[in-house]
């Protein structure tokens, strides 16, 4: 039995060597942590402030798409509005001539038929001789025409 102690009491002796080993490393190992948590720490601080800064980017280049959006759309709607104030202006001539040519353009003839009688009668009422002389005339040519006549028959 004294083999298996000894042999036991080296093993304990050769673990406990490898734990004072051990011990020793880690001990080693505890600044070399600490220096990486700062390490982490800082990085992890950084990239908090880089992440804020990214978001303000962010929301600044969201609100300048929003003005661009709208500042689109706003063009957008007024070249659709001058298009469609244009096609109704035109649709409204197109009906103005038609109702015109159709409804207005008669009822104009029908009033001024009776307009150019009364003119042409106030034409001729203004110099009513003018058709008494062409009468006299008529009369005075046709009776020389006919004395006229009468003499070269009577001579003959």
């Amino acid at each position: 039995m004294s083999d298996l102690t000894t042999a036991r009491e080296a093993l304990m002796a050769e673990a406990i060597g490898d734990l004072g080993k051990l011990l020793d490393r880690v001990e080693t190992l505890v600044p070399t942590l600490e220096a990486r948590q700062l390490e982490l720490v800082q990085a992890s601080t950084d990239l908090a402030g880089q992440v804020n800064a990214y978001a303000r980017r962010m929301e600044d280049i969201t609100e300048n798409m929003k003005s661009q959006a709208v500042k689109y759309m706003a063009r957008r709607a007024d070249e659709l509005v001058r298009a469609t104030v244009d096609t109704q202006t035109r649709a409204m001539d197109e009906a103005a001539r038609t109702v015109f040519r159709n409804e207005v353009g008669p009822a104009l003839q029908r009033m001024v038929k009776p307009l150019q009688d009364v003119s042409d009668l106030a034409r001729r009422g203004g110099r009513p001789w003018e058709w008494w002389l062409l009468h006299v005339a008529t009369a005075v040519l046709s009776s020389a025409i006919s004395w006229g006549m009468a003499a070269w028959l009577w001579l003959r």
